[in-house]
């Protein structure tokens, strides 16, 4: 009997509207801006053309907003999976990336003691424990075809390194996972065969303004 191949597409959600510079993590309340409804539109078209028969999203907004567009072109159910969410992180709400000088607080320096696992956060390897947990779910559901999986660029980023046998700590600034991007994990039967990137919303990136993560 052959063995069957199965893809399955780890998607970032694309830009959000967070004027702030809000460090939003799993904060609700945040949407796609008009941009990212856009790349939303591009990459489920792009989707839209190969072999998918299963779509997950994370329970946040702006991946359930991502998602939409390409589940509503292919007819299917979305499965809201809590294992795809964001990383958790001790910064929620404040706005490091626009003011980082925030993290000299005192009250913060406990939570900078170790990036590689990282303290101030949930552990990248838990974050890959249930990124890996999510994708074999999705790939026993789509098996033979291919699943969709609308997740976060950390988890989809560290889903890849572990896939890879990559150290999961690593520069942020290195990350290759821009917004909408899709990153697809093929497998035959049980085995992993190879991790590929594209980025169906590229022409759109140089536009972004917004919240990025």
């Amino acid at each position: 009997m052959t063995e069957q191949y199965t893809v399955v597409h780890l998607v970032r959600h694309g830009e959000v509207y967070n004027p702030g510079g809000v460090l939003y993590g799993r904060m609700p309340g945040f949407h796609l801006s008009d941009l990212g409804r856009a790349m939303a539109v591009q990459t489920g078209a792009w989707l839209a053309q190969r072999d998918v028969t299963y779509l997950v999203s994370s329970p946040l907004e702006r991946a359930q907003e991502t998602i939409e567009p390409l589940a509503e072109t292919l007819h299917l159910p979305v499965t809201i999976d809590e294992r795809v969410i964001e990383a958790g992180n001790d910064f929620e709400g404040l706005t490091v990336g626009k003011k980082p000088t925030q993290l000299l607080r005192p009250r913060f320096w406990p939570k900078l003691i170790n990036p590689t696992k990282p303290s101030w956060g949930e552990p990248y390897s838990e974050i890959a424990t249930r990124m890996h947990a999510a994708v074999h779910d999705a790939r026993e559901a789509a098996q033979g075809h291919e699943a969709v999986i609308v997740s976060h660029q950390l988890p989809v980023w560290i889903a890849r390194e572990s896939f890879e046998g990559h150290r999961l700590w690593h520069d942020p600034r290195k990350r290759q996972c821009t917004l909408a991007s899709v990153t697809s994990v093929t497998f035959r039967g049980d085995f992993l065969i190879s991790v590929g990137y594209a980025e169906p919303s590229a022409d759109l990136l140089d536009q972004v303004v917004g919240g990025t993560g």
